[in-house]
């Protein structure tokens, strides 16, 4: 058993700090090397790389923890290491391998093992790969040599004093271009949002609602996350896009697999209007971070739609509960998501 490094756990925000260990690989020569851990935080590159010039970076973000049993697991690594190469082809960039891509994490995880937050802490160890040209480009053009890495750092829980109800507002601005690279993570796509979440903050909102940049008529995502609406009759209703602008969710996903075969739910996943969206009961933003954060006003230039500030809706807060219940070990995988790492 690895002792654990000495912190209060409890006390952690969701910021970076230095770890024992990073994983990199080079790719060169029109193959990846064999890649190696490495204690070394830094990376030097020419000012002519390609990612100064033409934004060619992905990455991805997932989350170690320790299951009530005292495993050390992640969750669906698979799904992000095809979620990456999908995104590295989007922009002409050599995919990591994705059996490597899950073994990379391996490494990198236990390498860290004691930076891994216990059971019950409520923090995980915040996993993020990510992949950026290193080769110098000056015309526009892909770069030739690039670079793959997963930092990981220990993060505190999303919600310290309990999940609550948030509020948001829709936004004025297009989150990406219809047929463009919304369903790719990119960093150029959160440079898009970053305009438009510093304007939402500054109004008291924890996020916007973006609409489809063709229409402006039907809900596609927040700054972050996907979202997630519940009818009347308990039918979960998920949005989906004409123009493929929304990002793949992978705990969107796994909450669809959830609704229908733990809670027996009925899902719909469509095209969801926005002004259709005053009818549905609750409302909730779903991702990596929160796994679920519900949403309790949502607010445009001429009406406001309420959900309820107070508390979380029954449909939303059974479907968090059992996921975290998945991941942590509390309630059965039947799906083989949940991967052992130590």
């Amino acid at each position: 058993m690895v002792e654990k490094k000495d912190i209060d756990w409890g006390s952690l925000s969701f910021a970076y700090q230095h770890t024992d260990y990073s994983y990199v690989s080079n790719y060169k020569d029109g193959a990846w090397d064999e890649g190696t851990l490495t204690p070394d935080h830094t990376i030097v590159m020419s000012e002519c790389a390609g990612l100064m010039h033409y934004c060619q970076e992905v990455f991805e973000g997932l989350k170690a923890y320790t299951t009530e049993d005292g495993r050390i697991v992640c969750f669906r690594p698979d799904q992000n290491a095809a979620r990456m190469y999908d995104s590295a082809k989007r922009i002409c960039m050599p995919p990591f391998p994705k059996d490597r891509f899950v073994d990379a994490v391996e490494q990198v995880v236990k390498a860290n093992e004691a930076w891994v937050p216990p059971f019950g802490t409520g923090a995980t160890l915040y996993i993020r790969p990510f992949m950026i040209a290193t080769g110098d480009v000056i015309g526009v053009k892909p770069a030739d040599e690039y670079q793959f890495r997963i930092l990981v750092t220990p993060v505190g829980a999303y919600y310290k004093g309990g999940v609550r109800p948030v509020k948001l507002q829709v936004s004025k601005f297009d989150r990406a271009a219809p047929h463009g690279t919304g369903n790719i993570k990119a960093g150029l796509n959160y440079a898009m949002s970053l305009y438009p979440s510093v304007e939402a903050h500054s109004k008291g909102y924890a996020d916007n609602m973006f609409l489809d940049p063709q229409t402006r008529t039907y809900v596609e995502e927040s700054g972050g996350a996907n979202f997630l609406f519940v009818k009347k009759d308990g039918t979960l209703v998920v949005p989906q896009s004409h123009t493929d602008s929304i990002l793949p969710s992978i705990t969107r996903r796994s909450l669809v697999d959830v609704a229908e075969n733990y809670l027996g739910l009925t899902v719909e996943q469509r095209p969801v209007r926005f002004d259709e969206i005053d009818q549905f009961t609750e409302c909730g933003m779903c991702g990596t971070a929160a796994v679920i954060s519900p949403v309790g006003e949502v607010d445009s230039d001429d009406k406001k739609i309420i959900y309820g500030m107070e508390e979380v809706g029954p449909v939303m807060k059974k479907l968090r509960e059992t996921l975290t219940g998945i991941q942590s070990g509390e309630i059965e995988d039947k799906f083989g998501w949940v991967h052992e790492i130590a």
